[in-house]
């Protein structure tokens, strides 16, 4: 299943179009509006959140509440746009507005600067407005489509908030746990006080922070990848997804790093098998994948977010036009987004294994998904 995005932060839509989506998926269309409204809250949003209430519309692909087999094509219309159409319309602009919009103080962190060297361009808005998180909208609307296809199949996924600026909560939690929503995504009430507290001095100061989440999947059977060819290797495809999300910086699978620190015999899973359970471990150091493939155990992935690189107290920079010092733009933005940010990297999780699932099983409706997947064993 192939998933493109589109649109810009301030342009008039953000629009998805998934290709090779089973007919006969039953859509629900309040759970991809549902998993937009959580995407918009969490302690530390800014001042977009009041502007936009993101909605999705079903444009093509689905009648009658069912996938069609044709390209599913989602829409989020953006608001904002008509406090900035003279300035970033498709057709003429108006040259005052679009002066008074311009970004040349490129902001340390961002796309900009980058940008606008790769695309030869002299204004940062050409470039930010498209690697802006805005994307994240629609792109968690497109992967509650995939959500809904795994969840068909029985396969579950939740998320917590580990960390938020050196702040950690360290506790044990099932993934039944994880789906509980709080105002920070931190499921230890003192953890989550601190952290908050936290958000709100880094506010007064002008200045942003970051964190990790974590992602739990359960119910997905064994041999979802490829150990034959690196491309398809599923470790390998869930990073690469999660590091397409704007700001992640790192990605952890089970027991990550800390594999380095130990020997063998303390980091690998024993193997076990009875009758009932078949085979199993009773540890899952390995997060769920062994040799690029699943195994049958829960998918455990940690991913790490950095602080916002839009600051209220701009980072000293250069202006691209004179190369004179300055002070870097300042965007409206966020404080802290870790909650959203564990919403999105769900959703990506979701894309990267129904994309998994789909290419092995194949099938052009679900019955016949349903039918090859409760044969694995």
């Amino acid at each position: 299943m192939k998933l493109t995005t589109a649109g810009e932060s301030h342009g008039k839509a953000l629009v998805a179009i998934i290709e090779g989506v089973p007919a006969h998926l039953q859509l629900d269309v309040e759970a991809i509006n549902g998993a937009l409204s959580l995407r918009q809250s969490g302690y530390g949003r800014g001042a977009r959140q009041k502007i936009e209430k993101d909605v999705a519309e079903i444009l093509t692909g689905v009648r009658n509440g069912e996938t069609l087999g044709s390209p599913v094509t989602l829409c989020i219309y953006n608001k904002d746009y008509e406090n900035w159409k003279s300035s970033m319309s498709a057709d003429s602009c108006d040259e005052g507005a679009m002066a008074k919009k311009a970004l040349t103080k490129v902001r340390p962190g961002h796309a900009d600067l980058t940008g606008m060297l790769k695309f030869d361009q002299t204004d940062a808005r050409n470039v930010l407005e498209r690697a802006s998180a805005r994307e994240t909208a629609i792109r968690v609307a497109a992967c509650e489509v995939y959500r809904q296809y795994l969840s068909a199949l029985g396969v579950e996924i939740g998320g917590c908030v580990r960390e938020v600026c050196g702040i950690k909560d360290e506790g044990e939690y099932t993934l039944d746990e994880m789906k509980k929503v709080t105002p920070l995504g931190m499921l230890d009430e003192k953890a989550s006080e601190l952290a908050q507290k936290k958000i709100d001095e880094l506010k007064k100061a002008g200045d942003t922070a970051g964190g990790v989440v974590e992602i739990r999947v359960r119910g997905l059977k064994s041999g979802f990848g490829n150990v034959m060819t690196y491309a398809e290797k599923l470790d390998g495809q869930l990073t690469a997804g999660l590091m397409s999300i704007q700001a992640a910086k790192g990605v952890e699978i089970g027991a990550g790093f800390a594999v380095a620190k130990t020997s063998g015999k303390d980091i690998h899973d024993e193997i076990f098998y009875d009758e009932k359970s078949g085979f199993y471990r009773n540890t899952n150091r390995a997060g769920g994948i062994e040799g690029g493939m699943s195994n049958g155990e829960e998918i455990v992935i940690r991913v790490a977010m950095k602080p916002i690189p839009t600051l209220m107290k701009g980072l000293q920079t250069v202006e691209f036009g004179t190369k004179e010092i300055a002070t870097a733009a300042s965007e409206r933005s966020d404080v802290c987004a870790i909650f959203a940010f564990k919403v999105i990297a769900e959703g990506v999780v979701a894309q990267v294994l129904a994309d998994a699932v789909q290419k092995r099983l194949g099938g052009d409706t679900m019955a016949q998904v349903k039918a090859r997947y409760n044969q694995l064993p």
